[in-house]
């Protein structure tokens, strides 16, 4: 996979989108996520402060 050249949180999609150096994009959709992974509320807060805080790492966890 390319370098990532940019790694953030579009609040309109409610996606984290992963934009690389050839200009292709990967988005996720962070409510999908959530609804397959987080069992409880806890594991739901996690996964959003990472979505608004620290967009890449969410990408890893993922």
């Amino acid at each position: 996979m390319e370098r990532a050249v940019s790694c953030e949180f579009n609040l309109d999609t409610a996606c984290v989108e992963l934009k690389f150096a050839d200009g292709s994009m990967i988005s996720i959709d962070t409510i999908a996520v959530e609804n397959e992974v987080a069992d409880n509320m806890y594991q739901r807060s996690e996964l959003e402060w990472l979505i608004y805080n620290q967009p890449l790492d969410y990408v890893n966890v993922v």
